[in-house]
């Protein structure tokens, strides 16, 4: 789907990401989380997407993990996806909100059943003293389960980034790229191009 320059951005994102999953050798849902936590240190670091709609764009983490814990101190996030095929980019930046529990248990159980036991299994961020430990737990917690259905963890979920911001990049020759930023007012979206 062509976009136009006045085009709402959800309906750039829908045609861009679309180019994305054709060109992209691997995890074209690939994208960069930015966090902060409550002194505004940041920290970033690459996680998948799994759903996005008017409403925002998902990804699922361990709660307890340094993103579920700088999100709990400090809603603001920044999101970029970088598809280095297209030579463009998407910067979002906005607030996040807890998916539901029915959104994040129908999620974790489409995952395969080696990954819901590592959900499990794992202290994520935290201090890990071997490779050997952390499969040992994987072992113990697969023996846990054993034939019956994994069920989601309480301390992994979900979270929808709301989009207050939304840039669109795309390399043009001699570095005189093409910026267009849409900014979320109570009217819907206003729009600008930026310089490059």
């Amino acid at each position: 789907m062509a976009e136009t320059p006045h085009a709402e951005p959800f309906e750039i994102f829908r045609a861009w990401f679309a180019e994305a999953q054709e060109s992209e050798p691997n995890d074209p849902n690939a994208v960069a989380v930015a966090t902060a936590d409550a002194q505004g240190r940041p920290s970033v670091r690459m996680v998948l997407m799994k759903s996005w709609d008017e409403s925002g764009f998902v990804f699922y983490t361990n709660l307890e993990s340094r993103k579920g814990r700088e999100l709990a101190e400090n809603p603001n996030v920044a999101l970029l996806f970088h598809w280095k095929s297209l030579r463009r980019q998407v910067r979002i930046e906005g607030r996040v909100e807890p998916v539901s529990d029915a959104e994040a248990d129908a999620y974790f159980a489409s995952r395969p059943r080696d990954s819901q036991i590592g959900a499990w299994a794992s202290d994520q961020s935290r201090p890990l003293e071997g490779r050997a430990a952390f499969l040992g737990r994987i072992a113990k917690e697969a023996a846990r389960f054993g034939v019956s259905a994994v069920p989601r963890p309480p301390h992994w979920s979900g979270f929808r980034v709301v989009p207050e911001r939304i840039e669109f990049w795309e390399d043009r020759s001699f570095r005189l790229h093409e910026r267009r930023f849409f900014v979320k007012t109570p009217s819907g979206w206003s729009w600008t191009y930026l310089y490059p």
